[in-house]
């Protein structure tokens, strides 16, 4: 690992001063359960590390702006036994609980999880993060059994985020905040395709800190669905999230966000069309899964991931409307 200098600021202020002095060569250490595993493979060499563990200001979930507020250094097993998250969105305490890693869960925090790197074995091998060589993407013809089903490219990574799909279905949205002030943006949109190698896959400036996630209020149904291969330490092959407004019934409307298909959480109104109007049923549901895959452009060895997304909205449907 290169060496790096260390700071411990106390509060976002000075944490965001410290970014701002060295932008673009600078890193923010929250949980580090990704951080540093690419500071010691080489993929990230910072100059600076900014220690954000000891901000106070970060932490909680609580009620705010009509909603809730999540601290982003909650971490992954806060949310997954919050009271609070579960009765108001229960998608995300699902997406949390299907992180079982106990190290995780209990290391990795709100704010990391949307911030992490692609686990693209191209990019973390050196590739770069749209894996190209000689103007031309190494994915399509070579190993991609866990990459992008939807998308079509040039970027196949999937986004690594387990709670980004049940952000966006519940319209949250992310502060982040620098020295010169703070902005507010929509779950949908802090996730982006990044349109060349020196891009991010998502909205965060260099100088700038993810301080806090606000849900919305609002009666509905949601839930989170998974699939893995194994369930102790693995990544998701394949997530949904869906938010269901009932009208007694039947879905008034409804969100469906898909989750490690795409270089980012793929939200399919397909899916959101063939539900609405209709009492969730085992048939609906299966209607539904199906017009979520129905663009999905799989790769020569992930044809797997079609079936494993259709299946995760189907579950995710039936288990959001047996909730009160």
């Amino acid at each position: 690992m290169q060496s790096f200098e260390y700071a411990n600021p106390s509060t976002v202020q000075e944490a965001v001063a410290l970014l701002s002095a060295k932008a673009g060569e600078t890193e923010v250490l929250a949980g580090g359960t990704d951080l540093l595993a690419m500071m010691k493979e080489r993929l990230l060499t910072p100059k600076r590390l900014v220690n954000i563990k000891n901000i106070k200001e970060l932490e909680g979930i609580g009620k705010a702006e009509g909603g809730l507020r999540i601290g982003a250094l909650v971490t992954i097993d806060e949310l997954a036994r919050s009271a609070e998250v579960k009765a108001s969105c229960k998608a995300i305490s699902d997406a949390a609980a299907f992180i079982t890693s106990p190290q995780i869960r209990h290391m990795g925090t709100a704010g990391g999880d949307l911030c992490q790197r692609p686990r693209c074995w191209y990019f973390r091998n050196g590739f770069g993060l749209l894996a190209m060589k000689d103007g031309k993407s190494l994915v399509p013809d070579g190993a991609n059994q866990y990459h992008a089903i939807f998308g079509g490219g040039p970027a196949y990574f999937v986004s690594a985020s387990s709670l980004g799909p049940a952000l966006i279905a519940l319209n949250a949205k992310v502060k982040l905040v620098s020295a010169k002030g703070a902005r507010e943006v929509p779950a949908a949109n802090f996730f982006v395709v990044p349109a060349n190698e020196n891009a991010r896959e998502i909205a965060l400036r260099p100088d700038e800190i993810l301080t806090e996630i606000i849900v919305p209020a609002a009666t509905v149904k949601s839930a989170t669905y998974e699939v893995r291969q194994k369930e102790a330490l693995d990544w998701p092959l394949a997530t949904a999230s869906v938010v269901l407004t009932m009208r007694g019934n039947a879905v008034g409307s409804a969100k469906v966000v898909m989750g490690h298909v795409a270089p980012k959480p793929w939200e399919s109104a397909e899916a959101a069309r063939a539900i609405a109007g209709k009492a969730v049923t085992n048939d609906s549901a299966e209607a539904a899964g199906k017009a979520a895959v129905a663009a999905a452009k799989p790769l020569s060895q992930n044809t797997y991931k079609v079936t494993l997304a259709r299946v995760a909205v189907k579950r995710a449907l039936l288990e959001a409307v047996k909730r009160a």
